[in-house]
Order: C-alpha cells, then sequence, then structure tokens
C-alpha cells in the first residue's frame, strides 16, 4: 500500500471516531433534564454563548502555532480536549462545571484546524483530493452513524440522555489512542519547510509570515476568491448559529414528552448532504457569470426556511425544514470551496481556508453577542432568535443577488460586445 493511501486510511479512522458521538443531537435535553442542576437561561444566555467566543479565541491561538507544532500535537489535543469535555458532561452537575465545559467545547472545535491541515502538510498535492474526498467521507460517515445510533437507543429506551455520553467518550478516547499512531511531518508549509530548516529562528520567522502575506495577497486580490470566500464565512455562520440553537428550539415547539427524533434528522441531513455535495462536484454551470445570482437565490431560500420554522407548531415541519437547509448548505459550500480551491496556490489550502473560518467565527461571536445573551444583546427566546438568523440569511441574499445580477447584465453585454466585434470582423474580410 502507498504511503499516502496509509495515511489517508488512519486520518479516515480518526475522523470517524471523533465524529461517533450519539450524544451530540440530545445533548440539550441532557443538559435541561433532572440530572442536571441547570436552568435555561443558564444553558442558552451564558454557558452557550461562551461556547463560541471560546472557539473564536482558541482558533486564532492555534491557527498560529498549528504549523509551529507541525499538526500531529495538536491532533492529539483534540482527542484529549474531547475526553475531557466528556469526562465533564458525564461527572459534573452544577452551573460552573457548564462554564468549564463550554470553554474546553470551544478547544475542542477550534483544534479541528490541525487535523484539517494535517493533510496538506503530509500528502503529495497529487494526492490532495483524493484524501480530503476519503477524510470527508469518513467524517460525514461517523456523524451518520452517530445519529443512528442515537436515535435507536433512545427510541428503544435501552439507553438514557445520560448513558449516551459514556458511548461518546468511549468514541473520543479511541480517537485519541489512535492520534498517537499518525505519522509525526517533519516539514510544513511555513516554519518547518524545506528551504528554513538550516536557517536561524528569525530569519525561518521571518520568511514564513511573508510566504503567508504572499499567500494572503495573491487570494484575496483575486475577487473571484473574495467574494466566494464571503459568502463561505457569511452562510457557514449562519448555518452554524441556526444548528447550535435548533434544539431549544424543538424543546420550544414540542409541547409534550413524546419521542424525539433528533438523532435520525441528523443521520438524514447528513447523508444527503453528502449526495448533494457528490453531485455539485459533476454539476456543469458558469459559476463565474451565474454564481452570484445562485448563491442569492439559495441564501433567500435558506432565510425564507428558517423564518417559517421560527414560527411553526409542528415539530415534523421543523424537522424537514431544517434538512431542506441543511442540504441546500451542504450543497453551495461544497461549490462555493472548490471555486475558492481552484484560484489558490495549492499549499495555501490551509491559510486559506483557516482566514475564511476565522471571519465566520467572528461573525458569529457578533451574532452570538446581539442575540443571545443578556446585557449587551437582547437574549431572545429560541423563535425570536430565529426570525433573526431568518433575516440575516435574507440580508446576505439581498447583496449577492444584487452581485449576482450586476454581473449577468456587464456579462451579456460584453458578450454582445465580442459577438458584435467578431461580425464586423468577418465583414471586412475579403471574400
Amino acid at each position: 500500500m502507498e504511503q499516502w493511501m496509509k495515511i489517508s486510511l488512519l486520518l479516515c479512522l480518526f475522523g470517524f471516531l471523533k465524529e461517533m458521538r450519539p450524544s451530540e443531537p440530545f445533548y440539550y435535553e441532557f443538559l435541561i433534564g433532572p440530572t442536571k442542576d441547570l436552568t435555561e437561561d443558564q444553558i442558552l444566555k451564558e454557558a452557550y454563548p461562551l461556547g463560541t467566543y471560546s472557539n473564536l479565541v482558541c482558533l486564532v491561538i492555534l491557527f498560529l502555532i498549528t504549523d509551529i507544532c507541525r499538526y500531529k500535537p495538536l491532533i492529539i489535543l483534540l482527542g484529549l480536549s474531547g475526553i475531557v469535555l466528556w469526562s465533564l458532561l458525564v461527572w459534573t452537575h452544577d452551573f460552573a462545571g457548564l462554564m468549564i465545559l463550554e470553554t474546553i467545547y470551544g478547544l475542542f472545535r477550534a483544534s479541528e484546524v490541525a487535523y484539517y491541515s494535517y493533510i496538506y502538510a503530509k500528502v503529495d498535492k497529487e494526492h490532495y483530493q483524493k484524501v480530503t474526498s476519503h477524510t470527508r467521507g469518513a467524517i460525514l460517515a461517523g456523524r451518520s452513524m452517530s445519529g443512528v445510533v442515537g436515535q435507536v437507543v433512545i427510541s428503544t429506551n435501552v439507553l438514557d440522555y445520560e448513558q449516551l455520553n459514556y458511548i461518546s467518550l468511549a468514541s473520543v478516547s479511541a480517537a485519541t489512542i489512535w492520534a498517537f499512531f499518525l505519522p509525526p511531518v517533519s516539514q510544513s508549509l511555513y516554519f518547518h519547510s524545506d528551504d528554513s530548516k538550516k536557517q536561524p529562528l528569525s530569519k525561518k520567522t521571518k520568511s514564513a509570515f511573508k510566504l503567508m502575506r504572499t499567500h494572503f495577497i495573491n487570494a484575496f486580490t483575486n475577487m473571484n476568491v473574495l467574494k466566494w470566500s464571503v459568502w463561505w464565512a457569511l452562510s457557514t455562520c449562519g448555518y452554524v448559529q441556526v444548528e447550535a440553537y435548533l434544539q431549544p428550539l424543538y424543546e420550544t415547539i414540542q409541547a409534550d414528552d413524546s419521542n424525539i427524533y433528533n438523532g435520525a434528522v441528523e443521520a438524514i441531513i447528513t447523508l444527503l448532504g453528502f449526495l448533494a455535495a457528490l453531485l455539485a462536484g459533476y454539476l456543469k454551470f458558469d459559476w463565474e457569470i451565474k454564481g452570484e445570482l445562485t448563491l442569492g437565490i439559495f441564501s433567500l431560500i435558506q432565510g425564507a426556511l428558517v423564518v417559517v420554522v421560527s414560527q411553526t407548531e409542528y415539530l415534523f415541519l421543523c424537522y424537514g425544514f431544517y434538512i431542506v437547509f441543511g442540504i441546500l448548505y451542504h450543497f453551495m459550500i461544497t461549490i462555493a470551496s472548490a471555486e475558492i480551491a481552484k484560484r489558490i496556490d495549492e499549499d495555501s489550502y490551509g491559510l486559506i481556508f483557516g482566514i475564511n473560518m476565522f471571519v465566520s467565527l467572528v461573525f458569529n461571536s457578533i451574532l452570538t453577542e446581539v442575540v443571545a445573551t443578556e446585557g449587551i444583546g437582547f437574549a431572545l427566546e429560541p423563535r425570536g432568535q430565529y426570525v433573526v438568523y431568518g433575516g440575516y440569511h435574507l440580508a446576505i441574499s439581498l447583496v449577492f443577488m444584487a452581485m449576482g445580477i450586476r454581473t449577468c447584465v456587464v456579462g451579456r453585454k460584453t458578450k454582445a460586445v465580442a459577438s458584435g466585434d467578431g461580425e464586423k470582423r468577418k465583414s471586412i474580410l475579403p471574400s
């Protein structure tokens, strides 16, 4: 077996185990249950926002040191933070424990940057696409299996919400052990490249930041990269907000203690999102001219879906609309990622998408502060939050539809002028 395939398999198994967390679709139900001494306001208006802020701060730090540490140590940190996270979830019951837990959750999420960056440091460029596809498939498989397992054991009363956390803890523990078997990275893209190995630390650091600056400027001075990146960051922010506060909305809509199907919904959205992403890879379309308008239309539909979800009294309608919302996101984020990737240097993938994720988290933090927290924010209840999230997507749609209409009009005029010039040249040629 070739080396790149071995690395791909190791990464896939780690990714599958990392995502095998069947307790997550029922996280909120567990927190408000009888085993925890917590109020809804403590969870939604203090603990949840802390997780968002922690993610942002940790991402800034880890993004800067991932390359310096050469990835593997931070992948192990990812696993260790998961172990601490689910241990706290199982064995702490008060508000102080929840706040520590949410802080660790931010570290857990931010550490994923090392996992995704490892690919580009350890695998040759010719295998980037295959390994990326393999690892994405493994992650989606883990999420889907997680949803199925969680739903089955809850619906059949085999386990309760608390016991599900033991499966999650076992899975992230296995992922951590597996991380130790990942091959170490001898060189990285910026601080440990072949050219900088014999350089003194000061010169090495200067060269690394110079290369980062070059990659940054080359990418974001390209207007196509800039516009797709803006939509990528804004849309990801919206998706994360909708996903993060969905379980409290379910709880608001659900009038009784009948069965809930959060796990099944997550499994369905993962599978259909994966199929949508595959379809996006084969679709032939003029994204250069019609891309902005398409982004605007998709955001418009997403905004309308979220607004309807915010007002419905029917849980299954909420489930269905969330699934459609997620499919649209997975389809277009795949297109956006591909459009960005084909216009930037292969060595800068980790940097550019890391910056996009940072921008997304900045908007997440702003939205969270305004919508969910007390004091500066409005501390809205779940339905009110989703009205804002729907309006947020509608605002994105207006901006990109306006840009798209302009691009289509300019494109047609350019095409018409080019066609007219061609006909003129033909007419002056001797017969």
